[in-house]
């Protein structure tokens, strides 16, 4: 009980962030210190309990069998002071502060800078930080306060709104076009230069549900990052999926097969339960509400 008693909590977090990511220098950007502070708060740890609670390795850390036994007390502290920073905050009245937005790297880079521009205009003393990330981000531990998806979020005590969709076409630069040809049939797809995703293979998994089989090879071009996919078709470099909206945009970009039945993006804003009344998340949430109308389907 002495030893319990004398555990700072920052210690806690300390080993459930080294334990979630592996590493010093991860669980430090996780938590915004650093690796050195990192590395002393887990020999802290150790010597208040008087066990280690890491095995050190080449490849970083891994929980001991010891340490393994406390993460779930320690995540559930976690959750509990996590929530209890949320009903805090939500308490707040002022229409000021910093709110924290997270979306995919294409919505940050292609939507978000003339949306937050005309948002400071609309409200100067709220200040607006950017977590362009493809991954999830955990609303609950303040990694974002508002987020925008294309999937519906399954985090709990969080409240979501389904703004709408977005559809996909098959587009080319018209420079690409007269070079190679344009191809009036998903078959005469064959040989031409292809943009595709690298280690997802949801490209392939949506062809093959409507009937080809599509494989990796087929793809010339490859990469997972949709911001770097868009800026190869709009260069010329070759043929690829994007948004309609986006593409609407670029006169040059010609849309190939528009009969393929292609999904579409649902779009959906979310924020903790316990902050979502705050006046300054609030806020931001409305007017991102009313300013992605342009880029979902009419």
């Amino acid at each position: 009980m002495d030893k319990l008693a004398a555990l700072d909590w920052r210690l806690l977090q300390a080993l459930q962030a080294v334990a979630d990511t592996g590493s010093l220098s991860a669980a430090a950007a996780r938590l915004g210190s650093s690796r050195l502070t990192l590395g002393r708060q887990v020999a802290e740890l150790e010597r208040v309990l008087g066990f280690p609670v890491f095995a050190r390795h080449a490849r970083g850390y891994t929980p001991t069998e010891a340490g393994r036994a406390l993460l779930p007390a320690a995540r559930a502290m976690g959750d509990a002071a996590a929530r209890l920073a949320l009903a805090a905050e939500g308490r707040s009245e002022r229409l000021a502060g910093t709110v924290r937005i997270t979306a995919s790297v294409m919505v940050a880079t292609c939507w978000l800078p003339a949306i937050v521009g005309d948002l400071r205009r609309a409200e100067p003393e709220i200040r607006i930080e950017i977590v362009p990330t493809d991954r999830s981000e955990n609303l609950l531990y303040r990694e974002a306060d508002i987020a925008l998806r294309m999937y519906r979020p399954e985090q709990l005590d969080v409240v979501t709104r389904h703004l709408g969709d977005v559809s996909l076409g098959l587009f080319a630069h018209r420079d690409y076009l007269a070079r190679r040809g344009r191809p009036e049939t998903v078959e005469a797809l064959a040989g031409h230069d292809l943009i595709g995703l690298d280690r997802s293979e949801d490209i392939i998994r949506g062809f093959r549900a409507i009937g080809y089989d599509m494989t990796r090879d087929d793809f010339a071009l490859r990469c997972d990052d949709h911001g770097v996919i868009w800026q190869m078709i709009r260069a010329g470099a070759g043929i690829g999926f994007t948004q309609l909206a986006l593409a609407r945009g670029v006169p040059e970009l010609e849309r190939l097969l528009p009969g393929l039945a292609l999904p579409v993006l649902p779009v959906w804003l979310t924020a903790p339960e316990a902050i979502r009344t705050t006046p300054r998340i609030r806020r931001v949430w409305d007017l991102l509400a009313g300013a992605v109308a342009p880029w979902l389907d009419a």
